[in-house]
């Protein structure tokens, strides 16, 4: 994989690509013919190049097909790879794995797939039972998992209830989706949040996270969405520096037994 990953990011039309998504998730193969200066077709064979190394992520939106960045194979090459070599060779990946990082991909969406060494049956149970929840997020959850069932948010000493905290799907090791938590004051002193802030999270309208779970051989391929946000959001800001190290955390505990170690 870790060759598949660079031979995609050699090509600078595919770099160029990669930076079109990063600015703007969700792009149909239309609008990135739009935004740069190449042929339908070149894009198109670019586009499976970059979803072969799974760079690239799709999702079928009626007739469409719209395109995310997956920043998981870059960030895996930049851990593996930075450590272990002088910096300086590899400043340009880096510097992509921080800028991924750093920026969402939509103005109105987060997007993130990874892929790991698990079944669907376990990695249902690490998305729904608060003895796994617990471990690698510090969330336990107080709900039956049917749609249209009340969800009871702890974190961190809080306890954050509120009747729009809905589960919204419950598909058994295929699909989960729940309205975000409140944000209420006792959240923000728990995490010692400015209480301004937290006010101003408070003021947008809800949103929401779906996981969707694929079985490929002995791996699952995790996507997680979270949308539902204003243009301009300072939530979905605050999300999308905290889900990449989140699934991170998920996928080491079910691979190896251990979450990431807190941060």
């Amino acid at each position: 994989m870790d060759d598949d990953v660079f031979r995609a990011l050699a090509d600078p039309s595919r770099r160029a690509l990669l930076d079109s998504l990063n600015r703007a998730g969700g792009q149909t193969l239309r609008q990135l013919c739009e935004g740069l200066d190449m042929a339908r077709q070149s894009v198109s064979k670019h586009l499976a190049v970059l979803e072969a190394a799974e760079l690239v992520t799709t999702e079928k939106r009626g007739r469409e097909k719209h395109h995310f960045l997956n920043a998981e194979p870059i960030n895996a090459i930049a851990d593996r790879w930075i450590s272990r070599y002088h910096r300086g060779r590899v400043q340009a990946l880096a510097d992509l794995k921080t800028a991924l990082e750093a920026t969402p991909v939509s103005t109105t969406e987060f997007t993130y797939t990874t892929y790991i060494r698990t079944t669907p049956e376990q990695l249902w149970q690490a998305l729904t039972d608060k003895a796994f929840t617990s471990r690698y997020w510090g969330v336990a959850f107080d709900t039956d998992w049917r749609a249209g069932s009340p969800m009871v948010w702890h974190e961190a000493g809080a306890t954050i209830v509120d009747d729009e905290q809905r589960v919204l799907e419950a598909d058994p090791y295929r699909r989960l989706s729940y309205t975000w938590h409140t944000f209420t004051p006792e959240f923000a002193a728990a995490h010692g949040f400015d209480p301004a802030d937290v006010a101003r999270w408070a003021a947008e309208q809800r949103s929401k996270v779906t996981f969707d779970l694929e079985p490929q051989g002995d791996l699952v391929r995790l996507t997680v969405v979270h949308d539902g946000f204003p243009p301009g959001s300072e939530v979905l800001t605050s999300i999308s520096g905290g889900w990449p190290s989140l699934i991170a955390s998920l996928k080491t505990l079910l691979e190896t037994g251990e979450p990431l170690p807190a941060a």
